[in-house]
């Protein structure tokens, strides 16, 4: 019997768009069979409020519900002192204020989500951490087992043009060979912004197209992949290989961004929109499907702030699960 089956058993914006149908959910009868995601995972974004009140009981709930594995975020304790003021000054907004380890010493961290049968793959942190930091970080990110860092998002400051992008191609390159240095791996996350032109070119595409595959992976947010206008399953084919991780979860109603997808307001103005996995219009299995044949690893879903996680982070698991 598998661990979480002993676990389960003893304790927007514009309609269908004939811009992207294949994003959308299709007819439910399967045309041919999926493989399985042996592992789910959760990016703990999604319960960030029951860290802050009671980690090692959250860490119970969620392997309760089924997880496999978690992936952190940060800031850590590590991590530049200018990135952790700019995270106080964002408490008061977001209700909380705990990341990294929750106030708790890492090992003592690494125990109980251990204890529970949750491992840690992945880190999620920010550049100035990634490109000043990287011996701490990759201490801190072999001690929890995990293989992958990562970076949730470029500054603003840092993508304003077609050149910021090109440079930020030789930023990841660097980063990822001394990523690999520490013995653990660069990976880079999306959000809505870099998925249209700019000055005639695709920013994420440079980005990806410029730097070393051996050293610099990818892990797709299907949710912002969509809200950018672009589609999950063509970049999953046309990058195959690149994506080792997926953030799933599922659109209400189809919706783009506003503006480019390039700030935090812009992305909480979506937050509404966002449903348990397999409740919403995207095409989740396809999604997966491709993925597991394409070379996903590792998927987590992520409901960012879920408003009732006790509800919907079961949903979104057994839905993944029974695929």
């Amino acid at each position: 019997m598998k661990r979480k089956t002993f676990i389960q058993q003893t304790a927007l914006g514009a309609l269908a768009s004939m811009t992207l149908p294949r994003l959308l959910a299709a007819d439910p009868v399967k045309s041919s069979p999926l493989g399985r995601i042996e592992n789910i995972g959760i990016q703990l974004f999604s319960i960030p409020k029951w860290l802050e009140e009671a980690p090692q009981q959250t860490l119970e709930r969620l392997a309760a519900m089924g997880y496999d594995e978690i992936e952190l975020y940060g800031p850590y304790p590590f991590t530049v002192e200018a990135v952790k003021a700019q995270w106080e000054s964002l408490a008061p907004a977001l209700g909380f204020s705990a990341s990294g380890f929750f106030g708790q010493d890492p090992k003592d961290f690494k125990v109980w989500a251990n204890q529970a049968g949750l491992r840690i793959p992945s880190m999620h942190t920010d550049l100035d951490t990634l490109e000043t930091r990287m011996t701490e970080l990759g201490a801190a990110a072999q001690k929890m087992g995990a293989s992958y860092v990562v970076l949730p998002a470029i500054p603003e400051a840092r993508r304003q043009t077609l050149d910021d992008y090109k440079r930020m191609a030789d930023t990841f390159n660097a980063i990822g060979a001394e990523a690999r240095r520490h013995g653990v791996r660069f990976g880079y996350h999306n959000h809505g912004y870099g998925l249209q032109p700019m000055e005639g070119t695709i920013p994420f595409e440079w980005l990806v197209e410029h730097t070393d595959p051996e050293n610099v992976f990818l892990e797709m947010d299907i949710f912002w992949t969509v809200a950018g206008k672009a589609d999950p399953l063509e970049y999953l084919k046309k990058y195959a290989g690149r994506y080792r991780m997926l953030h799933l979860k599922d659109m209400k109603a189809l919706q783009h961004f506003a503006g480019d997808g390039g700030t935090p307001q812009e992305w909480m103005a979506l937050f509404p929109n966002m449903a348990p996995a397999g409740t919403g219009v995207l095409d989740l299995e396809g999604i997966v499907e491709t993925a597991l044949a394409t070379g996903v690893e590792h998927y987590f879903v992520e409901q960012d702030m879920a408003p009732n996680p006790e509800a919907e982070l079961p949903l979104s698991h057994d839905y993944l699960d029974q695929l």
